[in-house]
């Protein structure tokens, strides 16, 4: 029931990651969430995953993992696809097709580039190489609301540049109860994730990228740009991209067929 849905958690090194896993299909997939992973982790998620995502439960076994739930001032996104590498290595994922969203996507820019032997196929949502204006005028408004613990002022802020203005009708009405749950213990961890946001830079290597990569965009992202998609796009060889137009950062939320490209990609 629930797509074999399961909870877990591995220790690496001197802490432990929270993992989730769904799905009973012989390929492997590993889905890397966004910095929203920075205020609350996998952990209790497989059910909710697995039914958001089930489209993937027949031919995968899929694997969501959050970053590690100790991190270490200036922990990078380069240290975040390491901790990760050792993850699959504990699981016995010897290769796997690999979805990396906004900053799971630059994880994965890493993953790809440092450990190209456990890449099947790459697909890279709403993220970027290097840093550009757009992601630099949003990311320091967040970490401002972390240190005052204004967990509403991140969530209302990240809706507003995350979705359309359909989505968002829907959504307004509601935001006077954000705050008063999921608000995490500190914010430590989200504002070390957030400065690896900030300090990203895989450009001079992303054209390392061997395995074949869709690049998916979205042309009114106001979080990373919708440039910085076809940015990749074009530094790795032999990569297809997918823009899509009319929507923004959470375009894997919002379009219908997303689900349905990613897997007719995979294929």
């Amino acid at each position: 029931m629930f797509y074999h849905a399961k909870n877990g958690n591995l220790k690496i090194d001197e802490t432990d990651m929270d993992y989730i896993s769904f799905g009973n299909g012989k390929k492997k997939l590993v889905m890397i969430p966004g910095l929203g992973d920075g205020l609350k982790t996998a952990k209790g998620m497989a059910i909710p995953f697995a039914i958001l995502y089930r489209s993937f439960a027949k031919d995968y076994t899929v694997y969501v993992f959050s970053r590690k739930n100790r991190l270490d001032e200036g922990y990078t996104t380069r240290d975040m696809a390491k901790d990760l590498h050792k993850a699959m290595s504990k699981l016995g994922i010897e290769r796997a097709d690999i979805v990396g969203v906004s900053q799971g996507g630059m994880i994965a820019q890493y993953l790809a580039i440092d450990f190209p032997e456990v890449v099947n196929k790459l697909v890279l949502v709403v993220t970027l190489a290097r840093q550009n204006d757009v992601i630099q005028g949003v990311i320091p408004t967040w970490i401002e609301m972390a240190h005052k613990e204004d967990y509403k002022g991140i969530m209302v802020d990240t809706a507003e540049k995350s979705y359309t203005e359909k989505r968002l009708k829907q959504y307004r009405p509601f935001y006077f109860m954000l705050g008063k749950v999921g608000k995490p213990k500190d914010f430590s961890r989200f504002l070390i994730m957030a400065k690896a946001c900030m300090e990203h830079d895989s450009y001079n290597e992303i054209y390392k990228i061997k395995a074949p990569t869709l690049v998916i965009g979205a042309d009114c992202d106001k979080i990373v740009g919708g440039k910085a998609s076809e940015e990749i796009a074009a530094c790795i060889n032999g990569s297809e991209l997918k823009m899509y137009q009319g929507f923004g950062h959470g375009v894997y939320e919002e379009a219908k067929d997303f689900n349905q490209v990613v897997l007719e990609y995979l294929a």
